[in-house]
């Protein structure tokens, strides 16, 4: 396959979609609109700053809207751009597949380290 300059965007976009939190964003968003503190609440481990990045960065891709209502406290809702919902399969897909396979996962990183400890220690002996 030859190296062009759209292959080149490509990747940065899949990059962006592929990343560590983006995928749960977009599958959540998937299901209904939801507030900064719900997508917060749904995903273990993110903080807030990083769920703020990622959130800026779908929403500059037109991934995500942002929707602010100007009441008191300030309502912000996302949700996904009728583009961001022609990932929702795929991410979804994704999310489900780790979600299922998380144990098999576990198993095969555990075996891997005994056996990655084993042969480090047979080079030192």
């Amino acid at each position: 396959m030859e190296y062009t300059a759209e292959r080149c965007r490509a990747r940065e976009i899949l990059d962006r979609v592929g990343d560590k939190w983006s995928l749960q964003v977009i599958s959540l968003l998937g299901e209904r609109t939801k507030r900064f503190t719900e997508l917060r609440r749904e995903i273990d481990g993110i903080s807030q700053r990083m769920l703020t990045v990622t959130l800026r960065g779908l929403e500059r891709d037109g991934i995500v809207s942002r929707t602010v209502y100007p009441v008191m406290p300030p309502r912000v809702d996302y949700s996904l751009t009728p583009m961001g919902a022609t990932l929702l399969d795929a991410a979804s897909t994704l999310v489900k597949w780790a979600e299922s396979h998380i144990n098999e996962i576990d198993a095969a990183r555990a075996d891997y380290d005994v056996r990655t400890a084993e042969t480090e220690a047979l080079k030192t002996t």
